[in-house]
């Protein structure tokens, strides 16, 4: 790879959120401002390559992005006066300050950025793939692998959300007070399912995706510091602790290893003190836990724990209740059961289970005959439990655990 590749590639990956943020402010069109910061890297590789790597590749870019934006309204001038007025107030001759560079505007950008991609007018899986692509600078090839999608999907929902914004007329700015709280919500979901999916794959043959987990670390890094809400420490939080016992997840084949069989002493101390320190951050603010707050309360059970059996269980199933209270999911009443199991025995915890099975609400998903084999194991009910391990297998979609299931099943 020659060095200027190489050196677009490593700022577009820094920096892509301040730029793409930069030039959507300045052309009040986020889809425009995505396509010129990509004219602006092709010209980058063709011209950093013959006349090196410019002292100050940001600016370079900015610089080139502007005047490519520059000349779409100077094309668009021809039939509406309103981008004439445009491309005669961002003329690159004219005088005085730009505002382009503008230091203290450079954080509103990035924040402003985030909010837009994760509009709630946006489907879901929407919202992922354009704040994959805008602010997490992934490219559309890389968004595909991490989801498992062909990239033509990636693509048609980048689009997609990029005409509905623009249809509703989403204004490219930080939300005032009175719409925040929601579109904070959005945000923070946005980033956890992104988390979610590189911690605990849903498909494919790895178990974890790290390089996922960590642009979902790394976003909600950048959210905090510029939108310092308790709710966003409990994300970290939750995130930092479930991150903690990355290094202990796979064995040395790769393989996956489960809470009860890891080895606690891999586990990463200083993740897990950032965890609990952002956790004490929320906790102080105080408006009680939120969701996020509340699960990364879970996870510092389990982090503090020095085996499974000392784990407070207690404390897991009081907050998995309060959980289940402030964000209702048959997910957290699975979780719950388990929870129930491990204190009261795996009786109490099955005839949860049942319950829960009976509703329908999880039978697409391969969670709950998992959780009931081993439970079913547990109480010595051997042959219904291989049932309840096949039939989990055969719904699971990720190819690491689905091969322990049909392990366990033997």
């Amino acid at each position: 790879m020659s060095e200027a590749r190489r050196a677009v590639e490593a700022v577009w990956r820094m920096e892509s959120a301040r730029i793409v943020g930069a030039l959507a402010r300045y052309t009040g069109d986020l889809a425009l401002a995505e396509d010129v910061a990509q004219e602006a890297l092709a010209e980058a590789l063709v011209g950093w390559a013959t006349g090196g790597v410019p002292d100050n590749p940001v600016s370079w870019l900015l610089t080139t992005g502007r005047r490519r934006a520059i000349d779409v309204f100077r094309r668009r001038s021809a039939g509406d006066e309103r981008y004439a007025a445009l491309a005669r107030d961002l003329d690159e001759t004219a005088p005085g300050p730009d505002l382009l560079f503008d230091p203290d505007a450079i954080d509103d950008d990035v924040l402003a950025l985030m909010f837009t991609a994760c509009h709630p007018v946006l489907p879901r899986e929407s919202r992922i793939a354009l704040t994959l692509r805008v602010v997490g600078g992934l490219t559309t090839d890389e968004i595909a692998k991490a989801f498992l999608v062909p990239v033509a999907t990636v693509q048609a929902r980048i689009t997609r959300a990029k005409k509905t914004l623009a249809a509703a007329r989403v204004p490219f700015r930080v939300p005032d007070a009175r719409e925040r709280p929601e579109r904070l919500a959005s945000v923070l979901s946005v980033i956890y399912l992104i988390f979610t999916e590189g911690s605990s794959a849903s498909g494919g043959d790895a178990w974890m995706r790290t390089d996922l987990a960590t642009e979902a670390q790394r976003l909600a890094r950048v959210l905090v510091h510029l939108e310092p809400d308790p709710e966003v420490f409990g994300l970290i939080a939750l995130m930092e602790l479930t991150a903690a016992r990355f290094p202990a997840r796979l064995d040395a084949s790769g393989r996956p290893v489960l809470l009860d069989a890891q080895d606690r002493s891999r586990w990463d101390r200083s993740a897990i003190r950032r965890g609990t320190a952002a956790l004490e951050r929320e906790i102080a603010a105080g408006r009680g836990l939120g969701p996020y707050g509340l699960q990364a309360s879970i996870a510092e059970c389990h982090a503090l724990a020095p085996t499974v059996a000392e784990t407070d269980w207690n404390r897991v199933v009081l907050l998995y209740e309060a959980l289940g209270r402030v964000a209702p999911s048959p997910v957290v009443e699975l979780n719950r059961a388990v929870a129930v199991a491990m204190g009261s025995g795996p009786s109490a915890g099955l005839r949860l289970v049942d319950e829960l099975a009976a509703t329908g609400v999880l039978a697409a998903s391969h969670l709950l005959p998992s959780v009931r084999a081993e439970l079913l194991s547990r109480l010595g009910r051997r042959d219904e439990a291989r049932v309840e391990y096949l039939r989990a297998a055969e719904l699971c979609g990720n190819a690491a655990e689905r091969e322990i299931l049909l392990e366990r099943a033997g």
